[in-house]
């Protein structure tokens, strides 16, 4: 018995990787802006009919607030986990280039050159972040694969 990995489309992937990391930042570094129930009456009048539904105002929107923050709190842990399951040298570059708060200012360049201890060259630095970032689509689900 063998298996074999997908084959994977490398620039579509790292577009895909890459917009995670941008929404796992979102989620972790952005307050979570709660809703409220609006409890004034309104001066306008509506016309309408029976619709035959009850709604509930403040039942919906607690509901929404806690489902927001579980979502978010569970794509982050989510994220996190895969990211630890890394190699060391994997996961030192993914946390700092893509999990830092500031990690929308910093570049490729300062990432291989300050931030790893000795410098390491860009094809190097290329090489792992394509290792991690065909580890972490396949274990986040949000791989593409080529077209046949």
């Amino acid at each position: 018995m063998s298996f074999e990995l997908p084959e994977l489309d490398r620039k579509a992937t790292q577009a895909k990787v890459e917009k995670h990391f941008e929404l796992y930042r979102l989620y972790k570094y952005l307050i979570f802006e709660e809703r409220e129930a609006v409890v004034t009456a309104s001066s306008e009048v509506r016309y309408h009919g029976p619709t035959n539904q009850t709604s509930d105002q403040t039942g919906s929107i607690a509901i929404h607030n806690v489902d927001a923050q579980m979502y978010r709190q569970h794509f982050c842990e989510r994220t996190e986990r895969a990211v630890n399951r890394l190699p060391p040298m994997e996961k030192f570059l993914i946390k700092e280039r893509y999990m830092t708060e500031d990690a929308d200012y910093l570049s490729d360049y300062k990432v291989y050159c300050f931030k790893f201890q000795p410098p390491i060259s860009e094809k190097t630095f290329s090489k792992f972040r394509w290792n991690a970032f065909y580890k972490l689509a396949l274990n986040l689900n949000i791989a593409v694969t080529k077209a046949l």
